[in-house]
């Protein structure tokens, strides 16, 4: 995808994200390369990867700085792994997502060691990222929803 046709994408999954309830508390992510952005209008909770595979770790949403691996985190205080029980709807970074709801990652399995039953989960991918079936690992998470920029797909 080009640059522009990112933006736009951007534009349309933020107005997407716009019209949805996702609750008093959600998690995010800060986009890495190509993935899929949106914009919310909010606090969010952020992910900090711990340097040795883990649970991530969450901080509130401000100012950004790189962590161990080069990727954009939050600078401010560290609230903990458990600070994701506190979300009511959780957005999943994706290299794709399936019908069936099995999110496809990067592979390094922070994600899956991190989410608990109770918050949504939903994938951000861009509409082509959305699939009939992808692979799954027993240890994979299923999600409830892809948003994309034509609109959010459920599957739970």
């Amino acid at each position: 995808m080009s640059a522009a046709e990112r933006a736009a994408a951007a534009d349309a999954l933020t107005s997407v994200a716009a019209s949805l309830d996702l609750g008093p508390v959600v998690a995010a992510y800060v986009p890495v390369g190509s993935e899929p952005a949106v914009a919310l209008d909010r606090r969010v909770l952020l992910p900090v990867t711990p340097p040795e595979p883990g649970p991530l770790d969450w901080a509130w949403s401000g100012e950004l700085a790189p962590g161990p691996f080069g990727l954009l985190e939050p600078a401010g205080p560290r609230l903990g792994a458990g600070a994701l029980a506190s979300a009511s709807t959780v957005l999943l970074p994706a290299l794709g997502v399936s019908r069936a709801g099995v999110r496809m990652g990067r592979g390094a399995g922070y994600y899956d060691r991190s989410l608990r039953p109770g918050p949504r989960l939903i994938a951000v991918v861009y509409d082509h990222e959305l699939v009939d079936a992808l692979p799954s690992e027993p240890t994979d998470v299923p999600v409830h929803a892809a948003l994309t920029p034509s609109g959010l797909v459920e599957f739970l």
